[in-house]
């Protein structure tokens, strides 16, 4: 039997909004980030806690994404293929980084990361968004040119996943919609590069004593059912609204984080 250092109508409150997360993270990408922010505003444990717990649960939600949308054919052409083995391949080393740096960040620090990525981000999409949605980067992936801005672009994708918990779909997404992907494969990829970025960084943090299992079995159950239902969700909604959702919930949950 799974033991838990918390009382049950905390561990239903955190089932329910890792259900809702898991949709998040296969319709917009940023949806894993509620799973840290729950556990980081809802819990008193230490930020290495949290971010070790949180990418322990985001492996599987990677795997079955990922198959997801390899299914829906989003992972069959050559451009989505190269932009997810480049980035993930990069985001390996910065996941390991970032998972150490973590040791050395106070928790109220933490919160203040979390919160500025997420504004910033979300911010930037909506802003690009009103004026006139166009990328700051023509990305050519098949390219030397595309492949060196996409490992420099998943090398810091990585460090940052890595220190505050969050999954790689939280940034990548809206990174790779900035330099001219489009909405569902920059999801799609985002699913493949989070296998990568979940699993070496949950390995440094599981090194450290950080990952607390029973509770990331527990989370990481119904995150994977929303994992599914999001997927199907992503290809009935129109993807420029989409767009707005992304932006609008990053910039939503910033400042609470900030707090």
């Amino acid at each position: 039997m799974l033991e838990l250092p918390f009382e049950l109508s905390l561990v239903l409150l955190l089932v329910s909004i890792a259900f809702f997360s898991g949709i998040g993270i296969t319709t917009i990408g940023p949806g894993g980030i509620f799973v840290t922010i729950a556990l980081y505003s809802l819990t008193s444990l230490p930020s290495s806690q949290v971010a070790g717990t949180a990418h322990a649960t985001f492996v599987v939600t990677g795997l079955v994404g990922s198959a997801a949308y390899l299914h829906s054919g989003e992972m069959n052409t050559g451009e989505s293929r190269a932009i997810a083995i480049v980035l993930s391949g990069a985001s390996i080393l910065g996941a390991l980084v970032g998972a150490y740096v973590n040791t050395f960040v106070p928790r109220s620090v933490f919160g203040l990361l979390l919160g500025g990525v997420a504004t910033a981000v979300g911010g930037i999409i909506l802003y690009r968004e009103r004026r006139g949605f166009s990328p700051i980067y023509d990305l050519e992936p098949l390219t030397r040119g595309g492949r060196i801005v996409l490992a420099g672009l998943g090398f810091v994708l990585g460090v940052c996943s890595g220190l505050l918990g969050i999954g790689g779909p939280v940034l990548a997404v809206p990174a790779l919609v900035l330099v001219g992907v489009p909405m569902l494969f920059a999801v799609a990829v985002a699913q493949v590069q989070s296998i990568f970025i979940a699993t070496f960084a949950a390995s440094g943090y599981f090194l450290q004593g950080n990952v607390l299992v029973p509770l990331a079995v527990v989370i990481g159950t119904p995150l994977l059912l929303g994992v599914v239902v999001g997927w199907r969700v992503a290809h009935a909604i129109d993807p420029e609204k989409l767009k707005v959702a992304l932006g609008v919930v990053l910039l939503g949950v910033g400042p609470y984080l900030a707090l």
